[in-house]
């Protein structure tokens, strides 16, 4: 059983190829019925706080350069010009409170589940840019572009706090065209052309483990400070 297991994931880049498809396909079919009740929940808080829209969607750059409509809950305003900053800092005036509780645990990328099913995005890969973000795919870094993008990843995990890396005297978007794209472009370049099976569910499970472990320190943190404030009220 175990020889069988060991031959599946160090089977040959084609076949790995497809085995990875049917894990996305098992495991995002498995997700969005296991959480749909987690979806209704937010669903409903995001209408009661702000109404609609639920959905965020926006055009990302896919596998080979294809645009395709990504999308997310909503976590901004809805009032919020969807042709400003292209990015979330801490702090970020635009996100509601359960926006500002979505973007810490992560809860609104759920809907990405959807294009995992529809081929759009895998489970692992490169997190898939903004349009916007189109210019800086050059000088080796278009290569990228081979591979499809995906809910979870080296860069996804590692930089899962990325909102407090922007510098308050640089311009968000520079920095990030700057310093953060090809740092986190260099980090995936490493990893993607030598992946496996193996090692993509190793990421799968650092993603997954990384995030509730964010979020019960986000909880956590949330509660010390009001029993704080309620004990400096008294």
């Amino acid at each position: 059983m175990r020889g069988a297991a060991n031959q599946l994931l160090a089977s040959t880049p084609a076949t790995q190829v497809g085995l990875r498809r049917a894990l996305d396909i098992l495991f995002a079919g498995a997700a969005t019925a296991t959480l749909a009740p987690l979806f209704l929940i937010v669903a409903l808080a995001i209408w009661i706080e702000g109404g609609r829209p639920i959905l965020f969607s926006q055009l990302r750059l896919g596998q080979n350069g294809r645009p395709f409509r990504m999308y997310k809950f909503r976590k901004f305003r809805p009032d919020c010009d969807r042709h400003g900053c292209p990015l979330t800092m801490e702090g970020d005036g635009r996100l509601t409170r359960i926006g500002r509780i979505l973007a810490a645990s992560k809860l609104d990328e759920l809907p990405q589940l959807w294009n995992v099913l529809r081929g759009d995005m895998a489970l692992v890969g490169p997190r898939p840019e903004s349009l916007a973000f189109f210019d800086c795919f050059h000088g080796g870094f278009e290569k990228l572009l081979d591979h499809k993008p995906g809910l979870v990843g080296p860069c996804q995990v590692m930089f899962r706090h990325e909102s407090k890396l922007y510098p308050a005297d640089v311009a968000a978007v520079d920095f990030y065209r700057q310093v953060l794209f090809p740092t986190k472009a260099k980090i995936d370049l490493a990893y993607f052309p030598r992946r496996t099976l193996a090692s993509d569910l190793g990421w799968i499970v650092r993603a997954a483990w990384a995030i509730a472990v964010g979020s019960w320190t986000e909880y956590t943190r949330k509660n010390q400070s009001k029993e704080s404030k309620q004990q400096t009220g008294h």
